[in-house]
């Protein structure tokens, strides 16, 4: 482990002392810690840097595993349903890690300005990819956790290492998978705008050759597209996100199952549940019991 790598642990372990996901005074940072193996958990990951300080972690895209560890970062190029798991971490060793949001503006700014490709990168055509996590990323990331110990800075100074950040990546091998999102000539542009519509509107019927002709794509090339970058076809997409916004609505803001399925759009109850149970593996309302159960335990401990 590199001087830069064990400090990078040593700042996280001082900002979080038990499991769960932490928001920070920074825009768009946060931090992660689990201490003990954990199975897949459905997640929806925006635009981000995901750095592992300690131990080791998977996400699954579809029914591709990425492996992420002190050596490897992960990147998503945009939002990106998702299965996370911990592979890696005990509370001796927990899996410490930290999460920054992406700005792509930032991004397509300093392409613009005629950053060259990273002789190395080359883009798979997929929404999320592993890089090697070079000290010359970890350095910047470093400063930017130690702006945490002085929150004054913040307002300064956070935005200026963001932005070498943004830079860092840009000179990594997955700088080619972040240009074809943010290049507004790219296919992946185009698919960005399409999910931005799915989000705002995902309770509507979903007409997938309207959708193709909004971001001004055939529709054979939209569905090749859309799924060789989110591991999922449209309409997967849109009851992905159907269901774990009616998961939302039944544990935070006490919705039946009924009133949650024809909140998000569907007609039939019964076919909400069957593909509920599909996707997180019970049914809605055992489903809900047990996440209440395990806030109540935390909450407890």
């Amino acid at each position: 482990m590199t001087e830069l790598a064990a400090t990078l642990t040593d700042l996280i372990t001082r900002q979080i002392d038990r499991t769960g996901d932490f928001p920070t005074l920074i825009d768009g940072l946060g931090l992660y810690r689990r201490d003990a193996p954990t199975p897949p958990v459905v997640c929806m990951v925006p635009p981000s840097l995901v750095v592992v300080a300690q131990g080791a972690k998977r996400m699954w895209a579809g029914d591709e595993g990425f492996d992420y560890d002190p050596d490897r970062f992960l990147v998503t190029s945009l939002d990106m349903p998702a299965n996370s798991e911990v592979i890696q971490a005990s509370h001796q060793a927990p899996c410490l890690g930290v999460v920054l949001k992406l700005d792509l503006r930032m991004l397509a700014e300093l392409i613009a300005l005629g950053h060259p490709l990273a002789p190395q990168a080359r883009s798979t055509g997929k929404g999320v990819g592993i890089g090697t996590l070079s000290d010359a990323l970890r350095e910047p990331l470093v400063r930017l956790l130690r702006l945490l110990d002085e929150p004054e800075a913040i307002a300064v100074l956070a935005p200026m290492i963001q932005r070498e950040l943004h830079y860092r990546l840009l000179c990594s091998d997955q700088a080619a998978k972040l240009r074809q999102i943010v290049s507004v000539d790219s296919q992946g542009y185009r698919i960005a705008r399409a999910i931005d519509w799915l989000k705002l509107n995902f309770a509507e019927p979903l007409r997938v050759e309207e959708l193709a002709a909004r971001v001004q794509m055939s529709a054979p090339s939209f569905h090749h597209h859309f799924r060789q970058l989110t591991a999922m076809s449209p309409l997967q997409y849109q009851k992905w996100l159907r269901l774990t916004e009616a998961r939302r609505l039944m544990l935070n803001e006490q919705l039946d199952v009924s009133s949650a399925a024809y909140r998000v759009g569907y007609e039939s109850p019964s076919q909400f549940s069957r593909e509920y149970g599909r996707l997180f593996g019970s049914s809605p309302k055992r489903d809900i019991m047990a996440l209440r159960g395990q806030a109540a335990g935390l909450m407890e401990a």
